[in-house]
């Protein structure tokens, strides 16, 4: 039996679709019912068998601070796809992204060494991957972690995360880690995830940034990450990037997928500065959610670069080229939106 946590999210549905194409036996955590319709509309994408390959899915009700739930999720498992985790660049929610992300972690690896499992899988972020101060230098999978550095409440809780699944590997789970980029990939348009960035570009995005990252198509990440469970690799952590695009370029090639007019207005550093002091205001204010933090001003026009050598060495794996993951996930946005 494979357990899967955060099946109703972009990665876990996508995993959750290839694991049941295949025929394995999975059971999948999900903690709000309604979010199981999404699963099923990414199920509808690629196959017209939709309803009975989700209903082959064993859908347990649990969440990952509750030890009760969790240990009957646990029962007959052998292998885990810890896919769940709390998303938020904003200060205040640290508790919050500390108890999911950080305890919550530790809860799996907990039950995965008690329940002796054979092997854990944990979905981590570039986030968690140290930075170079040398902006045209490659960041690898051995890049230092620096404590010292302004690092993002986000990031030092996946980083904490990725703590606790190596400790269950010295308690004896073999375990490996994948730090997939920007997540590329249709069905979660109105989320807060990354899949929610096609649809704000096709509102009209106001401005570019200076900054660059890596990307990566979900069908990817979730195909990474199966063929490491059925290999012999373990204790290892993987790079998930396909290419590296500054900000200007990713919104230009999604505008133009899309056939609207992308912006031509740059964010200067000034108005990233004064953006997201104003924000914090506005919340101090009104109690609203943090739109701009001074995280996400900072990496908006930070310019990183990834080396994806490791895990194409290790599978002989082949990137899907972003430019076509965006064409694909464009198609399907904009057919979503002509049946809203």
């Amino acid at each position: 039996m494979i357990l899967v946590t955060g099946g109703t999210g972009l990665v876990g549905s996508h995993l959750l679709y290839n694991l049941a194409s295949n025929n394995k036996k999975v059971r999948a955590i999900y903690r709000r019912e309604h979010k199981l319709d999404t699963v099923k509309k990414v199920f509808s994408y690629y196959t017209e068998h939709s309803e009975s390959l989700f209903n082959s899915i064993e859908w347990i009700e649990a969440n990952l601070t509750d030890i009760t739930a969790l240990t009957n999720a646990f029962k007959e498992v052998t292998h885990v796809y810890h896919c769940a985790a709390f998303v938020s660049f904003e200060p205040d929610k640290y508790h919050q992204l500390r108890k999911i992300n950080i305890e919550g972690t530790a809860n799996i690896v907990n039950l995965c060494v008690s329940h002796n499992i054979k092997k854990l899988c944990y979905i981590s972020s570039i986030a968690a991957i140290g930075h170079h101060t040398n902006s045209e230098k490659l960041i690898t999978e051995n890049t230092h972690w620096n404590t010292e550095d302004d690092n993002s409440v986000y990031a030092i809780t996946k980083y904490g995360a990725e703590i606790e699944v190596w400790r269950g590997t010295q308690e004896g789970v073999d375990a490996v880690i994948v730090n997939p980029g920007i997540i590329v990939g249709p069905g979660f348009w109105k989320g807060a995830g990354s899949s929610s960035l096609i649809r704000l570009i096709y509102k009209g995005v106001p401005y570019y940034t200076n900054g660059s990252t890596g990307y990566v198509g979900v069908w990817d990440v979730a195909s990474v990450m199966q063929q490491l469970m059925e290999s012999n690799i373990k204790n290892e952590g993987f790079i998930l990037v396909s290419d590296n695009l500054t900000f200007k370029n990713f919104i230009y090639k999604i505008a133009n997928a899309l056939k609207v007019e992308p912006t031509k207005k740059k964010a200067s550093t000034f108005l990233l500065e004064l953006g997201w002091r104003l924000d914090w205001l506005r919340h101090k204010l009104t109690g609203k959610r943090r739109q701009l933090s001074k995280h996400t001003a900072k990496s908006a026009r930070q310019r990183t670069l990834y080396d994806n050598s490791k895990i194409k060495n290790a599978l002989d794996f082949q990137f899907t080229p972003i430019d076509e993951v965006i064409e694909k996930t464009s198609k399907l946005f904009l057919e979503d939106i002509k049946k809203d």
